[in-house]
């Protein structure tokens, strides 16, 4: 009977191959390398994770958690928003979730492994797609708590997220946050008086 994984172990590993990741990225990616520098061996990470996209999918998708699961707090508490104000109010908690430094500094490696899918399409499985198709959904539920029919909800929460995301994604080439922000109050003055 093979022996089971010990699941602290392999938590252990995935927070710092996470940290790994945050640093080095993951266009030069290599298991021994990466392994050297978390103190353990190629084979252990294949144990633990079975493959290398497994393991950076796995990464990748416990990094996004913070701001989503925070998120959905807000929406299901007694706080979720009931107007335009108050959703425009959860958009702005919600930016600020994104500009926690250790939120920010994982924003780079998923325009990277955005950017890989592209030439390489499934490589790191749908996490880029997933985060955002599960961004929208849950914006899309504020939507419809507002009332708003169901196709419009999810037209309003797609335009949103995707602006948003290209709000965040701007200034890491840039690095103008400030500019950024801006854009973000802007774009909410806009679509408010919609809502």
């Amino acid at each position: 009977m093979p022996r089971l994984p010990d699941l602290a172990r392999r938590e252990d590993l995935l927070d710092r191959v996470r940290g790994y990741l945050v640093r080095h990225g993951v266009a030069d990616l290599s298991l021994r390398p990466l392994a050297r520098a978390l103190g353990t061996s190629d084979r252990m990470l294949l144990y633990y994770f079975g493959s290398k996209e497994r393991m950076v999918t796995e990464a990748l998708a416990a990094f996004e958690r913070r701001p989503l699961l925070h998120a959905r707090r807000l929406l299901a508490g007694s706080t979720s928003p009931r107007d335009a104000a108050a959703l425009r109010r959860f958009m702005e908690e919600t930016w600020r979730q994104f500009s926690i430094p250790e939120v920010r500094a994982t924003l780079p490696l998923y325009l990277e492994v955005m950017a890989a899918d592209l030439f390489r399409p499934g490589r790191y499985g749908p996490v880029v797609r997933d985060v955002l198709r599960e961004w929208t959904d849950l914006v899309a539920s504020a939507f419809l708590g507002l009332d708003m029919r169901k196709g419009r909800a999810g037209a309003e929460a797609a335009l949103l997220v995707d602006a948003v995301f290209g709000l965040l994604t701007v200034p890491l080439v840039t690095g103008d946050w400030d500019r950024a922000d801006a854009a973000f109050q802007a774009l909410l003055d806009r679509l408010e008086p919609g809502w």
